[in-house]
């Protein structure tokens, strides 16, 4: 029988936030720790496949390969809704006027 390790899934929504802990085997994926927490029923829209993953705000370039370790926190990220450069250009831009 396999080690099994906790950790959390995170994910946040502005009305709405959830972390959920989860006990999976040892070597599980961050993907896969996140399908096992079943976030996908508590946030619908929520498509794992599509989504930036990382763990206590280190991005992850392979959710599907990186490994979890015990106590872990996985954060989904959703996307961005403008460019940070974008955003600090029409600041600016407001500021002048």
């Amino acid at each position: 029988m396999a080690d099994m390790i906790r950790v959390e899934v995170a994910y946040a929504l502005p009305h709405k936030q959830k972390i959920l802990s989860v006990e999976v085997e040892e070597g599980t994926s961050m993907i896969d720790a996140a399908r096992q927490s079943g976030i996908e029923v508590e946030f619908p829209e929520l498509v794992l496949a599509e989504a930036k993953f990382g763990i206590f705000g280190k991005a992850s370039r392979a959710p599907e390969t990186d490994v979890v370790r015990d106590g872990d926190r996985i954060e989904i990220y959703r996307p961005l809704l403008i460019d940070p450069k974008q955003a600090r250009a029409n600041r600016a831009a407001k500021a002048q006027k």
